[in-house]
């Protein structure tokens, strides 16, 4: 009888410890950026990519974000093997940093890490890239097909929790809109949603200023996604955002938010319904850490 006690009270200490260990684990994620390809300011991969681990990690809440200390695909990829989603910022086409690295990546997708895609990382080449894209986070930017105006859109609620503790918010950027999504959307959430201006379409038809088939979507005012979540079929969950040019608008506190948000989404971390709770960045902070 004593022995059985014994045993019990073993076995009790070491589900009371790994409950505790299970109430300490934090999501890991991990930010990648791309090497500077704009002047002061403008398309701040690595520090946008600071300025948002920064909040995560000051947020309390059961996360950890971690920084790749270098521009480009981490040079040690066992990085990302516990990462339960990785945010990548960086030039896109032919210059993005997944392009040489798809199979790689790929297999981390399909253990069902979440990705979060900002800016000009949403772009892609078509065929192999574009259609892993797709698999990925739902949509992608496509050349001959997108475009990428600044134009200052009004952000509107919708039903996600994405939008928990965001307020309707209008920030002027380079927002891409008419991106190549899903098949019927499956699986796809509209975030940021708005018709865009007639204006925005001013510039002849070129590869990223427009073509006959987005004039046509703007003239019928269809609404255009710049940001979206996706569910993977598979499992695994994406986030793409085409704002991000304009590095001063991480200030903007519902703006910041809603991407805090998201990134908490792509984890499967369960996003407070206040959202994340972050301080606005001083200017100081802002200007840190540029190219």
């Amino acid at each position: 009888m004593k022995k059985i006690i014994i045993n019990l009270s073993v076995l009790a200490g070491l589900l009371s410890g790994l409950a505790i260990e299970a109430a300490d684990k934090k999501a890991k994620v991990v930010f990648v950026s791309g090497k500077p390809s704009h002047g002061r300011l403008a398309h701040e991969h690595r520090a946008g990519n600071m300025i948002l681990a920064k909040q995560l990690n000051e947020s309390g809440l059961p996360i950890e974000a971690v920084l790749v200390p270098h521009y480009g695909y981490p040079k040690d990829e066992s990085i990302l093997k516990d990462a339960d989603s990785i945010v990548i910022f960086c030039t896109g086409h032919g210059g993005h940093l997944l392009n040489p690295k798809l199979k790689e990546f790929d297999a981390l997708m399909k253990k069902g890490k979440g990705v979060v895609m900002i800016h000009w990382a949403t772009e892609a080449i078509k065929g192999d890239p574009g259609n892993k894209f797709i698999e990925w986070m739902g949509g992608f930017c496509d050349l001959n097909w997108s475009v990428n105006p600044h134009w200052t859109p009004k952000f509107k609620a919708r039903e996600h929790s994405i939008w928990n503790g965001v307020k309707p918010f209008s920030v002027n950027d380079e927002w891409y809109y008419h991106m190549r999504f899903v098949k019927d959307l499956k699986g796809v959430t509209p975030i940021l949603t708005d018709v865009p201006p007639a204006k925005t379409l001013k510039h002849p038809d070129s590869a990223r200023s427009g073509n006959p088939t987005v004039r046509k979507a703007v003239a019928n005012g269809e609404s255009q996604h710049v940001a979206w979540a996706y569910e993977r079929p598979g499992g695994g969950r994406g986030f793409g955002y085409t704002g991000g040019h304009v590095h001063m608008n991480w200030q903007h506190d519902d703006n910041r938010k809603l991407m805090l948000n998201a990134i908490l989404w792509t984890a499967n971390v369960e996003i407070p319904k206040g959202g994340v709770p972050s301080k606005t960045p001083t200017r100081e902070e802002m200007h840190s850490n540029l190219d």
